[in-house]
This record gives structure tokens, sequence and C-alpha cells, in this order.
């Protein structure tokens, strides 16, 4: 019943000065990063696609993906702003298991936090190298964020972590936006709440720091949909749903009031192939309702080259070996009926 320290493993700046960006990446990142933030501060109506594998968990596979979404987003560059996923900690419901790249940098082998890492940050960097697009990632040990702060563009607080204050507060304190998930029980008022904490400025301890942040006005709620007391799915995408959501916005003093919709997890009650179906449908509701439509910034899609999700020891490439995701081809047709209805 006690830690035991094993290792001390890289610092931020230690990692950050032996994999880091060039300065022709640095400033495309600062454009790439500025599109992104005026979706949100309503200074431009691209609407905004978060796409790519449940869990980044091969660097070869991930960087595939990417680079076929790097073709489609020179395509539809003009109606969006396609985000790619690269999620390179994975929580686990019940702490079992695989729990992403930068915990097991070999799904097959035992931890090793220092590769981690070093896997996670190399991964993002390499995506940036042969595509250009800079991407999301999950919050979910706050103190990792200074190894990947300057390369992520966007950054999103899972279900299980929103109510939890040091996540609030590191959000706070981060330059890019920021989506706080509603909680598994699905009450709306904790993830606004969390955005509250995240747009206001704090004073706290971070990594052995007394630091004080300045607020994130860009923290904003994603939908995701809930599980009640009987574990059965309940869904938040639709129109009454959203019409609720800007209700309870404009009770609260936010600023630049945004949502991002994510079409898995309990909203497709983790059937993959619907999210095409319900990303159809936020299109609709945001088509009807000029509210709506600027409320809601975008949507969140689980993709990867395979359909569906393999176990760990099945070795196909680009298939899922956490959540099942949609495959390429059928997010490659998404991605343009997206764009044909913004």
């Amino acid at each position: 019943m006690s830690f035991d320290y094993r290792k001390e493993v890289i610092s931020p700046a230690e990692l950050l000065s032996t994999y880091s960006l060039t300065e022709q990446e640095r400033l495309a990142k600062a454009e790439r990063d500025q599109e992104i933030k005026d979706v949100f501060m309503e200074k431009s109506d691209k609407f905004i696609v978060i796409i790519g594998p449940c869990s980044a968990d091969n660097e070869d596979s991930v960087c595939d993906y990417i680079n076929r979404l790097a073709k489609v987003q020179e395509k539809v560059k003009d109606k969006l702003i396609l985000i790619p996923r690269i999620y390179t900690n994975k929580p686990r419901t019940t702490g079992e298991g695989y729990k992403g790249i930068a915990h097991q940098p070999d799904p097959e082998k035992k931890p090793d936090l220092q590769e981690g890492l070093i896997a996670m940050r190399k991964i993002h960097l390499r995506a940036i190298k042969e595509t250009g697009l800079t991407a999301a990632d999950e919050m979910l040990y706050p103190e990792n964020w200074p190894y990947v702060e300057d390369i992520l563009s966007y950054v999103a607080v899972g279900a299980r972590s929103v109510e939890n204050q040091q996540h609030r507060l590191t959000i706070s304190g981060i330059d890019c936006p920021a989506g706080m998930k509603n909680p598994t029980s699905g009450d709306l008022s904790v993830m606004l709440n969390s955005c509250v904490a995240a747009q206001a400025s704090h004073t706290f301890l971070y990594r052995a720091y007394e630091v004080k942040t300045t607020g994130n006005p860009l923290a904003h709620c994603i939908l995701r949909g809930a599980v009640n007391k009987h574990g059965q799915a309940i869904t938040n995408y639709h129109y009454e749903d959203l019409i609720h959501l800007l209700e309870m916005y404009n009770e609260r003093e936010l600023t630049y009031p945004a949502a991002i919709i994510d079409a898995n997890h309990a909203n497709s009650n983790k059937l993959y192939f619907e999210q095409p179906r319900i990303v159809k449908e936020i299109l609709h509701s945001r088509s009807v309702n000029p509210d709506i439509s600027k409320l809601v910034k975008g949507v969140m899609i689980e993709s990867y080259i395979e359909p569906g999700n393999q176990k760990v020891s099945e070795h196909t490439y680009g298939k899922s070996i956490t959540d099942a995701c949609l495959g390429w081809a059928e997010s490659e047709k998404l991605i343009y009926a997206i764009a044909d209805h913004i």
C-alpha cells in the first residue's frame, strides 16, 4: 500500500529540445491555430470536423490515416477544418487494459512511461511534418500538458475527467480551444460549470510550482451522450437537446458559447456505423435554426482505416484496438457530405 518511485522520466524541456518543431512548422501551426480559433470566436463560418482513431495506437497506421485526411482537407478547405484525433492517452472505464501509446508504446508489452512520452511527441511531430495538420488530443493527465503544449491545436477533457478540479484549472492556462465533455451521468450543468471554471483565472499548485493562469475563453461544451442508472445509453444530439443547451448557455456569462457534438460514444450507443446518420441529423438541426447553427461549431467522429475494432493480438493494420471506428471509405464519403451541407 505505497508508491514505488521507479525512475525519473525525461523533463518537458528535454523532450521539446530533442523533438522539436522547425521554424517553418511553428509558423504554419500558428496560422492554422488562428484559423481554428476564428471559428470559436465567430470570425469564421467554417465547420470543424475532429476525426480520427479512438486511440492513436500505432504511429505508421495513424500517420497513414492522417495523410489520407490531408488530401481530403485540401478539397474541402473552403468549408471545413479537419482536425485529426491523435489521442495518445486512452482512458479505460475500469482502469484495466491498454491505456494508450503514452503509457504503452507497444500495446503488447508492459508500460514504459519514458518511452511513452517520446512516442507521444514523435507521432504528433510526424503527422505535422508529413501533412501540416496539427491535431487534437485528450487531456487525461494534466501534468502531461507541458510535453505537448506547442504541438496541439485542440484539447478535449473526457466525460470521466470533466468534474476533476485539476483538469479544469489546467485548461484555464492553455492557449487553444478546449472541449469539456458532459459527464457520463449526462448532467449538462456539470459540463457548463467546467467551462465557467476553465474560462476563469486561477492560482494553484502545478508540477511543484505555484502558478497563475489567465483563463481560457475558448473552453466550450462537447455533447457525447450519457448513460442512465441501468447502463442504457441516452443521446443528447437531437434538436431539442441543442435548444436546451443553448438556453443553459444563455443563463451563464460565458465567452464564445460553442458546442462540438460527438457522434460516437453514448450518442451512438457505441454503434460506430450510426455516426453518419447522427452527423446528418446535426447538420439538419443547424440548417433549420440559425441559433443552433451559431452554437454548433463542429462534430467529433471516431474513424480509422478499417471499420470496427479488434483485440490487441489480432494485428489488422489500421483497425482500432479500443472503441470501434468508422472505416476510411465511409469516413471520406461523410466528410464530403458534410461539406455539401455547409
